[in-house]
């Protein structure tokens, strides 16, 4: 029963996220050629986009986050999860329905909950400061594509779809630029709030997102040196590209072979890059800013909504991020197999919609995984020292990232057709890998005294026979 409850939700997530994207591309090419027949002008496609991807999918994404978070977690650490909150629905026998109404009853708290201003604090500043987390998360997703480009006729329009809120030249300094605004929230509700505590968190968040900016953009130059671009959108976009095979081959008419996905040009790139934004977003391990046992966060003045803004930017960013992540290192929407043979598929020839809906399901359900992955980390390690995280932003990820700049450069000069870039990058792969799996070398110490106490049991002069097993078990438990 529970199994088959499962599959049928699977089947539900996949149809919405079909559905959605259908509906991106039909509207989204009837606003743009009503638009340009009527008005004149372009765009629509993109105020289709915007509608659709940011205030549908991603706030969507990010409330079910929410219910997510507890419910994935209570599942890792062998919990019931959320079930008070309960709908006397007839035939339901008063059902938990998984959780789910504690959505309503986290936004009915926070819509009703008295806004509670300290006298003292800065009431400009107190304000602006949740507007001023919320915003920027949010609008990173404006450079994301969420499918391919294609040309679709809708009633007497036809009109070329680019599925992203907006394409600029510019692309990720766009994102650099607007990421880099988010530690002015942080800083200014610290600061307002007039609160020694809140003015330490703030001082932390600050200077752990401005320790981390910098690993972050050189994480990210050697794809833009791959791919001589810093569009994510369009043709001649990074997320296109990447759907391109290095090496290949053809079964039948069936493609399938290895793809230009970043993580594969650059994996000391995506691991960098990763680590730096997870820090960004201030979610365990990186929420020193947050410790409760020690500061409480500088948000501990704001109350209602204002509390709930910054709540659900920390859930707006993680869907932001595997949007990002998605885009630049897991090849878009594109699959490492059967790209040419779907595409070439007569039906979807004949309506384009079902093709490009395909691939933004395809798009959708990574940002989905990676969701799950972040969740999972946040739920796995606890959190690091205030130190030890300025040290690895510092002292690790700032030297690897310019190592794997300097060495990814004279790759893709040496091989502009990026087959040694990705070659050198799977083998950093199996290395990572092997790494891993390696156990730790107080591990390795305990098994090894273990063994040699195993089989060090013989005879002296007197016959008298040695154990070593004890002193064994005793080095066994020391190197835990």
């Amino acid at each position: 029963m529970r199994l088959g409850l499962v599959f049928t939700g699977v089947f539900l997530i996949l149809g919405a996220l079909f559905s959605v994207s259908a509906l991106s591309y039909a509207g989204g090419a009837w606003l743009e050629g009503f638009m340009q027949a009527k008005l004149g002008v372009a765009g629509g496609g993109h105020i289709v986009q915007i509608l659709v991807s940011m205030l549908v999918c991603v706030m969507v994404m990010a409330t079910l986050l929410t219910l997510a978070e507890r419910k994935w977690s209570a599942f890792m650490q062998d919990r019931t999860g959320p079930n008070r909150a309960r709908l006397p629905i007839p035939g339901l026998k008063n059902s938990a329905l998984a959780g789910l109404p504690h959505i309503a009853t986290d936004v009915v708290k926070m819509l009703t909950k008295e806004a509670f201003r300290p006298a003292t604090a800065n009431r400009f500043l107190f304000n602006l400061a949740p507007m001023m987390a919320f915003a920027p998360a949010f609008a990173l997703f404006a450079i994301v594509p969420t499918g391919p480009t294609l040309t679709i006729a809708i009633s007497d329009y036809t009109s070329r779809i680019v599925m992203s809120p907006t394409n600029p030249d510019s692309g990720l300094l766009l994102m650099f630029a607007i990421a880099s605004l988010a530690v002015y929230g942080t800083s200014i509700a610290g600061w307002s709030s007039n609160n020694k505590f809140a003015l330490l968190g703030g001082v932390r968040a600050s200077s752990q997102m401005v320790s981390y900016e910098v690993a972050l953009g050189l994480s990210l130059v050697g794809m833009m040196a791959a791919f001589s671009t810093v569009r994510l959108a369009g043709d001649d976009g990074m997320a296109a590209l990447q759907a391109r095979y290095l090496w290949s081959f053809n079964a039948g008419g069936f493609d399938i072979g290895l793809p230009a996905w970043g993580v594969f040009l650059q994996p000391v790139g995506f691991i960098l890059f990763f680590a730096a934004a997870f820090a960004e977003t201030k979610r365990a391990p990186f929420d020193s800013p947050e410790g409760e046992s020690e500061i409480v966060g500088y948000f501990i003045e704001y109350s209602g909504m204002q509390f709930g803004m910054f709540m659900i930017s920390e859930f707006v960013e993680v869907v932001v991020l595997s949007g990002v992540l998605t885009a630049i290192f897991f090849g878009g929407w594109s699959l490492p197999f059967g790209n040419e043979w779907l595409s070439n598929l007569e039906i979807m020839r004949q309506y384009p919609i079902l093709l490009g809906a395909t691939f933004g399901m395809v798009f959708w359900v990574k940002v989905v995984l990676l969701c799950y992955l972040q969740l999972a980390i946040r739920w796995t390690f606890p959190r690091f020292r205030y130190d030890q995280i300025q040290t690895l932003g510092w002292k690790i990820l700032l030297p690897l990232g310019l190592v794997n700049l300097f060495v990814s450069g004279a790759l893709i000069l040496w091989d502009p057709s990026l087959k040694a870039l990705t070659i050198v990058g799977l083998l950093e792969i199996l290395a990572v890998v092997g790494l891993t799996l390696t156990p730790p070398r107080q591990v390795r110490k305990a098994q090894e005294a273990a063994s040699h106490g195993g089989h060090g049991g013989g005879h002296d002069d007197h016959g008298h026979a040695h154990d070593h097993a004890p002193a064994a078990l005793s080095a066994g438990h020391g190197g835990h």
